[in-house]
């Protein structure tokens, strides 16, 4: 059955290269160099289109927003996230750049976790503890492609009872569709035969600017959120839900990332920036913005929506210019920012935390709109 699925499988990414020899990507991505064997499994580079001209490049490495393309006030298209130009720099550097993470976003602390009083003992990759849902998680899984439309395409996955000592056979869909309103919308679905938790997200580094030498600093935020999940210095999350208000978390009015990302207290000392799980106040209404990102020299706008009942937002305190990638730019810290529609990290070990947990018989739905536009007037 394996060699008759793989079969499929690789007459499926042939036809689709065949289609897709003579198109060009507006972000000069090549889908040849997409395009690849792992452990008897194929990568492909997938292009989606909406009839305005964005463009969202997606790789089933990892289930990876490689490219998106947007204007600026002016037309101009440029690439506002980051990632590599070819697989091979995915599979070498290992970083999280436009990743799907699963089968749990965040730390779960001290690998374990208890579930109708079945202990877990999960794969730790964070010291003791197990981050992004150990290694390899799904950032680092070939996925099987469906292209759908010109502007949308299922990608799926098996995770098996035990992966990373999670439990249960857990069947994973993700669906990418680039809408006629320049967003990005992704849907996650899921479905398990055995009690499990599970926290999806998309690890997309943003700048705005499509000037990655630059950082975003500069760039203006807006979090929909009165509360967040504060650390212990070991960056493991307390428990404790904290109001924002007088300290630098507080983005319900718009401010520069940068304004405060380097004041002198506990938080930001220990993450060197952002990189904190916002409360947002949707309540899972998806037509309120849990944030809004604006640079005001190009024009761009980004908002998102969502039904989760968190956001992380990570400036990128980490990256320290040792990684090449498209257009051969080295990414230095803070030069972009991630915006993650999320549960809360350790949820499986915190009652008080909105629960992860899905059951057999039910299905899990999560998701997430980046919506791109632009400012008004000059």
């Amino acid at each position: 059955m394996k060699k008759i699925a793989l079969l499929s499988f690789l007459i499926g990414c042939l036809c689709f290269s065949c289609s897709m020899k003579n198109e060009k990507t507006l972000s000069n991505l090549s889908v040849r160099n997409f395009q690849t064997d792992v452990n008897d499994q194929l990568t492909n580079l997938y292009i989606l289109k909406n009839k305005a001209g964005m463009e969202v490049c997606i790789t089933n490495y990892g289930a990876r927003v490689v490219s998106v393309m947007v204007p600026d006030r002016n037309g101009k298209m440029e690439d506002v996230v980051c990632g590599f130009s070819d697989i091979a720099r995915y599979i070498e550097k290992k970083q999280n750049f436009g990743a799907t993470i699963g089968r749990y976003i965040g730390r779960i602390i001290n690998a374990t976790f208890t579930l109708d009083s079945l202990t877990f003992h999960l794969a730790a990759n964070t010291g003791k503890h197990c981050a992004h849902g150990g290694e390899p998680g799904f950032a680092s899984r070939i996925w099987q492609a469906e292209k759908l439309d010109d502007n949308s395409l299922k990608l799926s996955y098996f995770s098996p009872d035990g992966e990373n000592g999670f439990p249960g056979d857990l069947t994973v869909e993700v669906y990418f569709s680039v809408t006629d309103k320049n967003e990005l919308d992704i849907r996650y679905e899921a479905t398990t035969d055995k009690p499990t938790v599970l926290n999806l997200s998309n690890h997309s580094f943003f700048n705005l600017s499509g000037d990655f030498t630059t950082t975003v600093e500069d760039q203006l935020l807006m979090v929909n959120a009165d509360a967040y999940t504060p650390y212990d210095s070991t960056k493991c999350v307390t428990g404790e839900i904290l109001p924002v208000a007088d300290t630098p978390f507080d983005f319900t009015t718009p401010h520069r990332i940068g304004e405060r990302i380097n004041e002198d207290c506990l938080q930001l000392n220990i993450t060197k920036g952002y990189d904190h799980n916002w409360v947002l106040n949707t309540k899972g209404d998806e037509t309120k913005p849990a944030a809004r990102l604006v640079d005001e020299k190009s024009g761009r706008t980004l908002e998102v929506y969502t039904n989760e009942p968190g956001l992380q937002v990570y400036t990128a305190n980490g990256l320290k210019g040792d990684l090449i990638g498209k257009n051969e730019v080295a990414y230095g810290k803070r030069c972009s920012v991630c915006l993650e529609t999320q549960h809360f990290a350790d949820s499986p070990n915190i009652p008080q935390f909105p629960s992860t947990v899905l059951r057999p018989g039910e299905k899990y739905y999560s998701h997430c709109v980046y919506r791109f536009g632009v400012l008004a007037g000059k």
